[in-house]
């Protein structure tokens, strides 16, 4: 059965590279956003089993999103995927309830680390 994964980040290039790096032995229903904005409208129309959120976007931001985000479902399953790797970046999207944050540009092995973790896979 496929999972529903909710890629959110406002880069074409890194909505590519991450669709590139999901685990082959897995079968994902992909749903995109470009912004925080229309990734909380397509988290709330789907419901997916799992969010990937960049920090660093236009209309919303990331730590904006997985705010309402947790706010619309507790138990959301968010991974943010960020360039941003200071370390007060870190601990807030922590605190906002993230599962795991995974360094851009993600590998293979991080993406299925971090679905793991989750139990997504």
């Amino acid at each position: 059965m496929s999972k529903k994964l909710l890629v959110v980040d406002d880069s074409p290039v890194s909505r590519s590279i991450i669709k590139k790096c999901l685990p082959k032995d897995q079968e994902f229903e992909l749903y995109e956003a470009s912004d925080g904005r229309q990734g909380l409208e397509k988290f709330q129309e789907v419901r997916p089993d799992a969010t990937l959120l960049d920090l660093t976007m236009p209309v919303m931001d990331g730590f904006e999103a997985l705010e309402e985000i947790k706010k619309i479902a507790p138990d959301a399953k968010v991974i943010v995927l960020t360039a941003d790797i200071q370390p007060k970046a870190y601990e807030k999207v922590m605190a906002l309830g993230a599962a795991m944050v995974i360094p851009k540009p993600p590998s293979s092995e991080a993406l299925a680390e971090g679905f793991s973790k989750i139990g997504l896979i």
